[in-house]
């Protein structure tokens, strides 16, 4: 390993006290002296005889305890640094140097739009192509969620698809404003009429045509007051992060580009604001949507499943081999599943069964709900298809997904995804703010699944 980089020494826990062996007199009674507990993410700076850095020791509860290293680029000393596995008794494959790789440079991630850094991270001296890749789609994901809407609105959302879409040689076509009527997308429309910033459908398409189709959709609501049915202030707060669906599937949509996956991929993004105004739609309004269903508003703040009902009816046009939506659309969900991971609802049990098994291989956790069908009745209308809001409080996140799955050929593969998009405490290699949930499941999925 050359001069000017240290070695990051990941030991097995089960391996410390042979590892301990290994050390000088003078390293072993460093650790002693300091303390040093043998502990998963637990690190020490071990020293040289003249007082220089020798190397970092960071314990790892076992070979897929990756984040463990997801403090360490702002916890030890600035520098290159490379992991050292030497001494694992057997090699980790090139998939687990990876992880590893991934989860430091994902601590390394700072949102600095508006604030200089602390200080700037320790740096790997040798990271892979891909993992490169994958981390720049993952910090595309959290810095859209963390801009707020003065800077990521439904215009600014449109020009970083729009740049995408020149980056990778895509095409790309938006609907704006009054247009949508024109196209029949009213829900789209009823929902982002009230903003300033007009609603718009965002479209992208990428890839060999004579390839399987793969549609993402996002929930693009840049920002939710609840509409008529406006939330609290401390409800209101994270709204910004309402688009977070839009930047998941931007952020995977990133990944399959750049692998060149042999897919015909689509992303869909239906953007709005939520606004109050003398304009807003109300509760009780009917909407006709793009489907040709009609849909009674039971609850403004019920919007996500709206705009993302019309941009769903459009993708079932193409019939993709695999339809995907991400929304933050239900606290239900929350309350369901927790802040840390995806609720996901998927109408193919061999799709979901196998989706779960990448997602614990790759640490990036989702659970399924069931779409229990009789949870339906409560969203029953008397003056249209169905309503918006469920007739009680119960089972939020089932009752979206269903309302969702009412424009969805049952024969269609598909896939929702409700979830949070928001760390509200760190951890290693997750800091508090925007995240990318399911994402790195997802892309392995996909390229399990297609390649």
């Amino acid at each position: 390993m050359s001069k000017n980089i240290i070695p990051i020494t990941l030991v097995l826990q089960k391996d410390f006290a042979v590892w301990v062996k290994c050390l000088s007199i003078a390293q072993q009674q460093w650790l002693t002296a300091t303390a040093f507990e043998n502990k998963p993410a637990q690190f020490c700076l071990l020293p040289m005889a003249d007082g220089q850095l020798h190397s970092v020791c960071c314990i790892v509860k076992d070979r897929q305890d990756f984040w463990s290293v997801g403090n360490l680029p702002f916890s030890i000393p600035q520098g290159c640094y490379q992991f050292d596995f030497n001494h694992w008794l057997t090699a980790p494959d090139e998939a687990t140097i990876e992880r590893f790789s991934l989860a430091f440079i994902l601590g390394s991630y700072q949102f600095t739009r508006y604030c200089q850094p602390a200080r700037q991270p320790a740096q790997l001296a040798t990271v892979s192509t891909p993992i490169k890749h994958n981390a720049a789609a993952l910090y595309l994901v959290r810095d859209l969620i963390n801009t707020p809407t003065e800077d990521m609105g439904p215009t600014e959302l449109a020009e970083v698809v729009q740049a995408l879409a020149e980056e990778f040689h895509a095409e790309f076509n938006e609907i704006v404003g009054d247009a949508l009527l024109q196209h029949k997308f009213n829900a789209i429309h009823a929902v982002g009429r009230a903003s300033d910033d007009a609603p718009r459908l965002l479209d992208l398409r990428w890839g060999n045509a004579q390839h399987p189709r793969v549609t993402l959709v996002g929930k693009g609501v840049c920002f939710d007051t609840g509409g008529l049915n406006i939330k609290t202030g401390s409800y209101m707060n994270l709204m910004k992060k309402d688009m977070g669906g839009a930047a998941h599937v931007l952020g995977l949509a990133c990944m399959v580009m750049r692998a060149n996956l042999p897919v015909r991929l689509r992303v869909l993004i239906p953007a709005v604001e939520n606004a109050v105004s003398g304009n807003a739609f109300r509760p009780g309004d009917v909407i006709t949507m793009y489907s040709g269903k009609t849909v009674e508003v039971g609850n403004t703040d019920g919007e996500g499943r709206l705009v993302l009902a019309d941009a769903i009816s459009l993708a079932i046009e193409e019939k993709p081999d695999l339809l995907l939506d991400i929304a933050t659309l239900t606290g239900a969900a929350r309350v369901a599943v927790g802040t840390e991971m995806a609720a996901l609802f998927c109408n193919n049990n061999e799709v979901a069964n196998v989706l779960l098994a990448v997602s614990e291989t790759e640490d990036d956790p989702m659970c399924r709900l069931p779409l229990y069908k009789p949870y339906r009745d409560a969203m029953k209308s008397a003056i249209a298809d169905i309503n918006n809001d469920a007739s009680d409080g119960y089972a939020g996140a089932i009752r979206a997904a269903l309302f969702l799955q009412d424009f969805v050929p049952a024969e269609l593969n598909w896939l929702h995804f409700d979830l949070m998009a928001w760390n509200v405490r760190a951890r290693p290699g997750r800091p508090v703010g925007g995240e990318a949930m399911g994402v790195r499941a997802l892309f392995a999925y996909l390229q399990q699944r297609y390649q």
